[in-house]
């Protein structure tokens, strides 16, 4: 176990290269396409190129090994709170995307990912939520054209 806590910055970037390298050979069973008209594995391949980029640079630039006995970061318990935000935003958004559109859905999950954070303020928060929710709103239902309800049955 010792060599995991030594060696950490190592095996994380050989991790994420690793994962990248997968999706990057999966997504190319997709059909990858042009930049015109991109296909299903598009995307996949260029995460997972992404993946592979980053974890190879943060196997380069990791520190030398870490000695434990010089180490002054005290281990502490997860922070459920932000996990919880997270997750809690993902149900939101799924809940409400199809029942009430993209511009509530966008709002609620981003509110209570922020809410995860026990700095954040609740003012800080709708800020945030309302500035994500307009320029999601923007970049997807107007830039993009993607075909979904902005609020369902008001705007379309």
């Amino acid at each position: 176990m010792e060599f995991f806590t030594l060696y950490r910055d190592y095996i994380a970037g050989c991790l994420i290269a690793g994962i990248g390298a997968f999706a990057a050979v999966e997504g190319q069973s997709y059909g990858i396409g042009s930049l015109q008209k991109m296909g299903s594995g598009f995307f996949p391949v260029v995460l997972g190129a992404g993946m592979i980029l980053m974890g190879v640079l943060m196997a380069l630039l990791a520190q030398k090994p870490i000695d434990t006995a010089d180490s002054h970061h005290a281990i502490t318990a997860p922070d459920w709170r932000a996990a919880a935000g997270i997750a809690v935003g993902v149900v939101l958004f799924m809940a409400l995307a199809n029942k009430a559109g993209l511009a509530p859905a966008i709002f609620a999950c981003v509110f209570a990912a922020a809410m995860g954070n026990r700095s954040t303020t609740v003012k800080q928060a709708v800020l945030l939520a309302l500035g994500v929710m307009v320029f999601g709103v923007l970049l997807f239902a107007y830039g993009l054209k993607v075909p979904f309800p902005v609020l369902t049955g008001v705007i379309n």
